[in-house]
Parts: C-alpha cells; structure tokens; sequence
C-alpha cells in the first residue's frame, strides 16, 4: 500500500512515516516505479511506533522497544527496565510540573492585578528580592 494509505490505518501522517524511514526504524520496499509500498507487517509497527510514541517513549527507546519486540529470543526484564526507567523520567517531570505550579500559583496569588506597575511575577523571573 501507498504511504497515504498506510498512514490512514495508522493514524500517523504521511511525514512522520517518512521520517521513520529516514532514522531507519521501518524499511518499507518500493514498488517499481520507485514509490515506498507499505506491507502489512510495516503497518503492524508502525501502528506499534504510534502507540510507543503515544505512551511518550523517546526516538530511541522505540528503537529499543521494536528491536526487542522482533526478537522472539528477548528477555522480559528488558523491556520492563525500558519501561521502569521512562516511568522515572514521567515522575521526575509531573514533580518538576507541580512544583511550577505551585511557584506560579504563589506568584498569582501575590500579585495585585491592578494597574500599578509593581509586579511580583515579573520581579521573580527577573531574580529580583522580595
């Protein structure tokens, strides 16, 4: 199948099957007349790449992932330790997202919202002392 066609069965747009291509983590043949001809199989990791990509996995942990995916002879603990590992960094970035918040949310509350100039968000991204 055409790349459009395969990237309406897998919900993925035409570029970002190319791009795949070019990083090399599909390999879809190529009719005669030179045009990439997607395989069922190719669908089948793509479809694989787009959940992957979805769950927030890196370029290069769906790298990991799809090697380890074609590799009948894998050992679950592979995977598992691809998958604990990006759950730590998700940890890692909701900590890092709430405590934004709560700074933002103190800032808010401090300032006044009026028309004088004074400004305790705008002094706090400058550095400046309170």
């Amino acid at each position: 199948m055409n790349v459009s066609r395969a990237a309406e069965r897998t919900n993925l747009p035409p570029k970002t099957l190319r791009y795949y291509e070019e990083i090399g983590l599909i390999h879809p043949a190529r009719s005669t007349n030179g045009y990439r001809d997607y395989s069922e199989e190719d669908v089948h990791r793509l479809t694989f790449l787009q959940r992957a990509r979805s769950l927030g996995f890196s370029i290069e942990d769906c790298r990991q992932l799809m090697s380890l995916y074609r590799d009948r002879d894998r050992a679950s603990h592979d995977v598992r330790e691809i998958a604990v590992a990006h759950v730590a960094a998700i940890e890692a970035k909701i900590a890092e997202l709430q405590s934004m918040r709560s700074t933002l949310q103190r800032l808010v509350h401090a300032c006044h919202g009026d028309h004088r100039p004074d400004c305790p968000i705008l002094d706090d991204m400058a550095g400046a002392k309170h």
